[in-house]
């Protein structure tokens, strides 16, 4: 039997991937299009479509964009997931409880799944799933008899306003569908949802802050979408710029702190190890789950806010012992004399390798990655998988022990890295823009991409943009990092990143740009419409120099 997740009627053709799909990055917003150049359903649009995936990847951000194709008539009729899935439908409860659009969403078995996914047409009526003389009986959705404390009642009645009852309602909806008895108290939270992905964002911030909301736990704001106090001067439209400050200046309203960084493991006082913290924005999460050892759930947007408003979050999956097990060991042939681009080459393909459980990477363990290697593998990560960390064996805080008994194993081999790096570098070797900081350039990275310019200045025509948070802009400014920086032509800019950044400080003559982001590489193509090359840092600075990219795999490679 079929699961109900949410509930609603629905019929349209069936659109089957068995490849999960981020809706942020991946699909247009405004048309339901699919636009990440290396997933299967590339092109297809997702409108009334039966839209059927293993589970849905990446970016948290998803969930905003599924409610602006609800909002906009552009949504699948209705969801059908094989394994567990949040961000999603998440999207889809605001949707029909916010805002009176609503959009089914079913959890099938596997048999289940395949069979409906070899079917042309479906339909969703009441408790029964329909193809053609096929049918399907479904359960209602989930319920859980929570263990609520005398506050959790209290918000739930509305005690503490309109708000607060809002986000425990939706809290405890999404604890049954996670199979949660209990909630957990958050030390602090991680809002995602300040992006501009789509006027939902907000629609959904300002009806919040409108009702009253104000956070009860320390918290902090992603990158946004303009950089907050000099986009005019930019020549940003106030068609967008307007909305996508009055978005950040909303979570202000409601508490929140304008960090206005997508790495706020960065920020000081970083989590701790074994602390529970309610984070959303994926490489925030991964990090803060695998290197630190903190642990959170790999939340939605609007469950951030949710969970900020609350201090509480459902007691499921990473945050239990049990949920931090490795399913999939993924050993490493490390190639000898590899530079800093193994790290989101090896993140990206280890997400391919596990696209639906924590891996525990071995073969690493002779080697003394940074801090900022292991960012670029966790955000390269999680472009491919939907799993909310990793374990490297040696190297990580909880990866001794981690791998469950009956778990699996592939290899990741130099073909792997240097396939990898080709379809990364499926562009002319001429490149007019160098983008730096996806995630957010730490300042060790600002330091290392100052040695390797060595005072050079960039080429004529070539731009170099690096992301920044704004504590990091303020340590670069103080040690003299960024006067030298920008004597070379590099652009440096607070608040935004480069999964939220546009025209024009994104170059608009720009046709192919370099990264030495994992991330970025695979979400740009479809983002910005350009063509990609990848390399590591020093190849990007040379790059920026020459305008000329390396048209061959580094030494390592070959």
């Amino acid at each position: 039997m079929g699961q109900i997740i949410v509930a609603a009627d629905a019929s349209g053709p069936v659109l089957a991937s068995a490849e999960g799909l981020s809706f942020w990055g991946g699909v247009d917003a405004a048309t339901g299009r699919v636009i990440d150049a290396h997933h299967p359903l590339h092109g297809e649009s997702l409108a009334g479509t039966i839209l059927m995936l293993p589970t849905s990847r990446g970016s948290c951000t998803g969930s905003g964009v599924l409610l602006e194709l609800a909002l906009g008539g552009n949504a699948p009729a209705a969801l059908v997931f094989r394994e567990e899935e949040d961000i999603l439908t998440l999207g889809a409860l605001i949707a029909g409880r916010m805002f009176d659009v609503p959009l089914a969403v079913l959890r099938l078995s596997a048999e289940e799944w395949d069979q409906l996914a070899s079917a042309e047409r479906a339909t969703i009526t009441g408790a029964r799933l329909i193809s053609g003389d096929w049918a399907l009986d479904l359960a209602p959705p989930p319920t859980a008899a929570l263990e609520l404390s005398e506050t959790d009642r209290a918000m739930l009645t509305g005690a503490h306003g309109a708000a607060a009852k809002l986000a425990m309602d939706v809290i405890c909806t999404m604890a049954a569908g996670q199979g949660a008895t209990r909630l957990t108290d958050v030390t602090r939270a991680h809002i995602d949802g300040c992006i501009y992905a789509s006027p939902a964002n907000l629609t959904f911030a300002r009806r919040m802050a409108d009702m009253g909301a104000r956070v009860r736990v320390p918290t902090t704001m992603n990158a946004i979408s303009v950089d907050h106090a000099n986009w005019r001067a930019q020549g940003v439209p106030a068609l967008f710029g307007t909305p996508a400050q009055k978005l950040a200046d909303a979570y202000v309203e409601m508490g929140a702190q304008p960090s206005f960084t997508c790495a706020p493991y960065l920020l000081q006082a970083p989590p701790a190890l074994g602390e529970m913290i309610g984070w959303s924005e994926s490489n925030a999460v991964i990090y803060a789950n695998s290197v630190l050892g903190a642990r959170t759930v790999k939340h939605p947007d609007f469950m951030d806010l949710f969970i900020a408003l609350t201090g509480r979050a459902p007691l499921s999956g990473v945050y239990l012992d049990a949920g931090r097990r490795a399913c999939r060991a993924v050993h490493v042939d490390l190639p000898a004399g590899h530079d800093d681009a193994l790290w989101p080459l090896l993140g990206w393909l280890v997400g391919r390798a596990a696209p639906d459980r924590i891996p525990l990477i071995t073969g690493l363990e002779g080697t003394a990655p940074t801090p900022d290697d292991l960012k670029a593998l966790c955000a390269a990560f999680g472009t491919t998988s939907a799993a909310p960390m990793l374990h490297v064996a040696g190297v990580t805080p909880e990866a001794e022990g981690a791998l469950r008994p009956d778990a699996d194993a592939v290899r990741i081999g130099a073909a792997d890295l240097a396939a990898a790096w080709r379809q990364f570098n499926d562009a002319p070797a001429g490149v007019d823009l160098i983008a730096f900081g996806s995630p957010h350039f730490s300042l060790p990275e600002c330091h290392a991409l100052d040695a390797a310019l060595a005072g050079r200045r960039r080429a004529d025509g070539t731009a170099v943009i690096a992301t920044v948070g704004q504590q990091v802009l303020d340590a670069i400014r103080a040690d003299g990092t960024l006067t030298r920086l920008e004597a070379s032509g590099v652009q440096v800019v607070p608040d935004i990143c480069w999964c939220s950044i546009s025209e024009p400080v994104f170059p608009p003559s720009a046709k192919v740009l370099m990264t030495n982001s994992g991330k970025y590489a695979h979400y740009a193509p479809g983002l910005s419409g350009r063509k990609v090359r990848f390399g590591s840092l020093t190849d990007c600075a040379e790059a920026a120099v020459t305008g000329i990219a390396p048209d061959h795999p580094p030494a390592w490679l070959t």
